[in-house]
Formats: structure tokens, C-alpha cells, sequence
């Protein structure tokens, strides 16, 4: 018995004769009369009432579709459930403290190892280390490397900020500008930045913010008014309106090295990752 029978078995239940689900499963009647022939042999049932012109389901073949179907929806299980198996395996899940080296890594993973997927989550600084150490995630972006014996650490890349002015701003034509040249001043933020929302908050006197989680809406806003925004040198976080111009900010907490961490012993994709960029890091 296999399961080919089976499916030609609820053929023909579906559509009532021999003939028509042969013809549905584009094999002979003969030859699908003889392998209902072997699974009754190997079931030791006749699940046929045959007459000289038809065959149709008597109660042990009625019984036998049931199972039949049965028999079915768990092998579809089975194949979805190896299909999820090898989904996670190829899915990594990342903490990172920014999404810019997120972007970074995916870039170089798509390029590396195509098919391999990532699960990030912008995270605070503390919150990424206690993922990458109770291993609920498979790789840390920190802004410090992480030196001990049971991890790997890497440096990933460096982003710096700056910020984004109206060309009719009286800071638009420094060459460098800091946090505080705008105190009291509103920014529009897009959401999910990670820490560079704490250190402009924190280094910029009485700031006021305005959060778009709407990354299209964010890019139309900046086009179409004069509100301030962030910006850094990272290709996704570019915005270059003809009308406006990005002058970085010259303070040091508004440049971060960013370090991809695993723990020793990780997955062997894991490994290979590393061995990937460390020669380019």
C-alpha cells in the first residue's frame, strides 16, 4: 500500500467511477482497476461492489476513504512541519541595538548565503546581551564589543549622525553643527531607531519630537516641510531633498561602531557568517 493508492482510492470516491478517476488522474482505467485490485489484497477487504459495467464503494471502502484521508492530512503535517524545521533553521534571529547594521548584515547575508532569512528586533543595549546570553537570539549587535572567552565579536560597521536642515536654516551652512545648537528645537523622528533616540533626547536641551512610525508618510513629511529630522550615513537613512542639506554632528556620542557577538559553539551557519565577514570587518 502506498500512498498513491490512497489518493487514487478518494478519486474515486470523489467522482464516482473507475473511469472518471482515471481519467482525473491521467492514467489508464485498466491500470488504476489493478492497483485498486492490490490495495484490497493488501488490505485483505474488497472495497468494491463490482458489476459487469461499474465498480462503486461498498462499506469497507467507504471506511477506507476516511482513513484514507486521514492517512493524507497527517503526511501533509509532516511535510509542513520538516518544511517549518528547515524554515527555522535558515532563519536567524538577531538583536541589534540600531537597524542600520541590521541592513548591514542582511546585505551581506542575502549576498553569501541567499535563502537564509533574519529575525530582528531593535532592542535596548541591555536587553540585546541578555538575548544573546539566555540564547533567545542567535546573533547581538552591540555598540561595545563583548570580550569573553565563551563569545565570538566582530566589528560590523560605523554609523554617524547627522541632521537634516532646511537650506533657508541659519545652521545650514556650518560644516559641523552639534546637540547643543538646537535646544528647544522639534525633530521628526521615525520610529524604531533604537538608542539614537536616547542620545539626542538626552543631548539636546528641552527637544521636542514628533514620532512617525509611517516610513513612507516620515519621507513625505521631510519632502514637503521644514521640520528637522536625523539622518546618518548608513544607504537606507539617507534623505536628500534638492531643499535640504545633511550636516554631521560633531560629537562623540553621535558615532557608534556597531560588533556582531554569537557565543562560542553556535550553529555552523552561524560560524560560517562570521568567517564570512571577518575578513572585511
Amino acid at each position: 500500500m502506498d500512498l498513491e493508492q490512497l489518493k487514487q482510492l478518494i478519486s474515486v470516491a470523489e467522482i464516482g467511477t473507475i473511469s472518471g478517476a482515471a481519467q482525473a488522474s491521467n492514467i489508464t482505467q485498466p491500470s488504476l482497476s489493478r492497483s485498486m485490485r492490490r490495495l484490497e489484497k493488501e488490505l485483505g477487504y474488497e472495497l468494491f461492489e463490482r458489476t459487469r459495467n461499474s465498480a462503486q464503494l461498498n462499506e469497507a471502502g467507504r471506511v477506507a476513504v476516511e482513513y484514507a484521508r486521514d492517512v493524507l492530512a497527517a503526511e501533509q503535517r509532516l511535510r509542513d512541519a520538516l518544511d517549518e524545521l528547515a524554515r527555522k533553521k535558515r532563519t536567524l534571529r538577531v538583536a541589534a541595538v540600531a537597524p542600520a547594521p541590521v541592513w548591514n548584515l542582511t546585505a551581506r547575508i542575502v549576498e553569501r548565503f541567499p535563502g537564509t532569512l533574519l529575525a530582528p528586533e531593535v532592542l535596548s543595549d541591555s536587553e540585546v546581551e541578555r538575548r544573546l546570553f539566555d540564547q533567545t537570539a542567535d546573533l547581538a549587535i552591540t555598540r561595545n564589543p563583548i570580550a569573553l572567552p565563551n563569545c565570538d565579536c566582530i566589528a560590523l560597521m560605523t554609523e554617524n549622525l547627522y541632521v537634516s536642515l532646511p537650506s533657508g536654516h541659519p545652521l545650514a551652512g556650518k560644516r559641523h553643527v552639534c546637540f547643543s545648537d538646537f535646544a528647544g528645537e522639534t525633530f521628526l523622528v521615525l520610529d524604531g531607531i533604537g538608542f539614537w533616540k536616547d542620545i539626542y533626547e538626552q543631548s539636546i536641551p528641552d527637544v521636542r519630537s514628533i514620532v512617525q512610525r509611517d516610513r513612507e508618510v516620515f519621507l513625505q513629511l521631510i519632502r514637503s516641510s521644514d521640520i528637522l529630522c536625523f539622518t546618518t550615513d548608513a544607504p537606507q537613512n539617507r534623505y536628500h531633498p534638492e531643499e535640504r542639506v545633511s550636516i554631521p554632528l560633531s560629537d562623540v556620542s553621535a558615532h557608534a561602531t556597531f560588533y556582531l557577538v554569537a557565543l562560542a559553539g553556535a550553529t555552523s551557519m552561524v560560524q560560517e557568517i562570521f568567517q564570512w565577514i571577518r575578513p572585511s570587518s
